[in-house]
Parts: structure tokens; sequence; C-alpha cells
């Protein structure tokens, strides 16, 4: 059997957007109430009864919260433009080497806009 098991997270973060044109109000110092779905893909160990240990998924982005959460985003190296088409990517290169079946990253940047990333 196969499944998708997801996880969500959240932080706070500030950032600028300065690729954007002089007068865009994302352009300037905002923040943002963040939430990340991350999601897992993969066979279900029939013994156990899961892909794998959901803890692990919280295992692997603890760190990561830690280093967005209450952070000014453009001082992390790779997201000195954090769009969350460039964050979802971040968070995907970051998760990928240690969450096999990592199938999904999706980041909401208000509750109602978000972006969806599969890795492509």
């Amino acid at each position: 059997m196969k499944a998708r098991l997801t996880k969500d997270f959240r932080f706070e973060s500030a950032q600028k957007l300065p690729k954007l044109p002089k007068g865009h109000r994302c352009r300037e110092l905002h923040g943002h109430s963040f939430k990340v779905e991350v999601s897992i893909e993969g066979e279900v160990d029939p013994l156990v009864g899961w892909i794998y240990d959901h803890a692990r998924i919280s295992e692997v982005m603890e760190p990561i919260i830690e280093k967005l959460d209450h952070s000014f985003l453009n001082d992390i190296p790779g997201l000195e433009n954090p769009t969350i088409e460039n964050m979802a990517a971040w968070l995907w290169a970051h998760l990928a080497p240690k969450l096999p079946g990592l199938a999904e990253i999706v980041l909401h940047e208000t509750p109602k806009s978000r972006v969806s990333y599969r890795g492509q």
C-alpha cells in the first residue's frame, strides 16, 4: 500500500523582496506567519503500519525551523530574495537528502497565499 504523510510546521519571520520594483510594498521590510506542510510518500510497512516514524520529519525540520523562526530571512544564505517560491526550493534542498520519499512542500505565506513545490 502506498500512502502520503503530511506534517505541518510554523514559524514567524521578517523579510524584504529586493528584486521587486520600487514602490511595491513587499520590497520593504515586512513579516509573515508561515506554515509549512512537508509531505512524504512511500510504501507503508505492513508490519509497523506506516511509511516511517512521523517523529523523523520533526527531527529533520527542528533545526531548520530554529534557523527561520524570528529571523530576517534575507540574512540566511540562499534566501537573499526570499519569495515563497525560492523558500520552498531552499527547504527542499535541505530536506530531500534527509527525508527519503519527500514528495511535496507547501509553504503558506498568508492564510490565502501559498506555493506548492515538488522538487522540479
